[in-house]
């Protein structure tokens, strides 16, 4: 039995010791009325300003706003600031892993993962003649080509500073090159503000810039920049019209994290 019991202590002790977690956090709520808002997870330390709970869960699970269901109002209303410092210097996933228990520990977090039947977005040809918007082209750059030469010349971009196999994005302009429309899909999803799916059928790599004009009810978080695109079309006007696209609402199976329970913390 006495070593049953130590064995254990042992196993609950080496459990403990794995879970990563900050050595030092301080949160108080931000009583300010200003409405800047940071988060910033660098190696080994995690700064909060003026953010609301879920936004930070966000950020902490890698997660779009609507990806989040559930949890009283206050986690949109009160705001954090959060100041925590970690031994060594963790960084990505493990940082991540620590903000997770951080709020686990300090906000009392409990959740769990499903798959649930939600509102989407379909992106889908708009033509019925299947004809690319003027500022949609399929790709003539050759990637592997183009990365044996970034590679030659020390992995630097190229010297005209576009955009190469690859995307780009800046509030309410994007840019792409030889980008597959399941990759356009999957980034149109934070700034429509539901998940999106390629439902286009159309394969190989594309070229396009698309500019809008952001609206701040759709896929913002606190910390998003002003819009820099005064007089330019709403996201799906510009979609139609500029790439001959459209987002077809319908429903389909979202992974979603539920919040099960959250108190708010004790302040320091």
């Amino acid at each position: 039995m006495k070593l049953y019991l130590a064995a254990l202590a042992l196993l609950l002790a080496q459990s403990t010791a794995s879970r990563p977690t900050f050595e030092v956090a301080s949160i108080k709520r931000n009583t300010s009325d200003s409405d800047g808002a940071r988060v910033s997870a660098q190696t080994g330390r995690l700064t909060v300003t003026n953010n609301p709970l879920r936004n930070i869960i966000r950020n902490a699970w890698g997660l779009q706003g609507f990806q989040i269901v559930g949890g009283p109002d206050w986690l949109n209303t009160d705001r954090w600031d959060i100041v925590a410092k970690a031994e060594g210097n963790p960084r990505g996933p493990e940082m991540l892993t620590m903000v997770q228990n951080l709020l686990a520990d300090r906000f009392k977090l409990v959740t769990h993962r499903e798959t649930r039947e939600m509102p989407i977005y379909a992106l889908v040809l708009a033509k019925p003649d299947r004809a690319f918007g003027p500022n949609l082209h399929a790709s003539s750059t050759d990637c592997e080509k183009e990365m044996t030469a970034a590679i030659a010349r020390g992995g630097g971009p190229p010297r005209d500073g576009k955009v190469l196999c690859g995307m780009r994005t800046v509030n309410g302009h994007l840019e792409l090159n030889a980008v597959p429309m399941a990759n356009l899909a999957r980034n149109l999803s934070p700034i429509a503000g539901r998940s999106v799916v390629d439902r286009t059928g159309l394969s190989g790599g594309f070229d396009a810039t698309l500019t809008w004009t952001p609206d701040p009810s759709l896929g913002s978080s606190p910390e998003a920049p002003a819009p820099a695109t005064d007089g330019a079309p709403s996201l799906f006007t510009a979609i139609q019209e500029q790439l001959g696209l459209k987002l077809d609402a319908q429903h389909g199976p979202v992974d979603v994290l539920v919040i099960d329970s959250v108190e708010r913390p004790v302040e320091d």
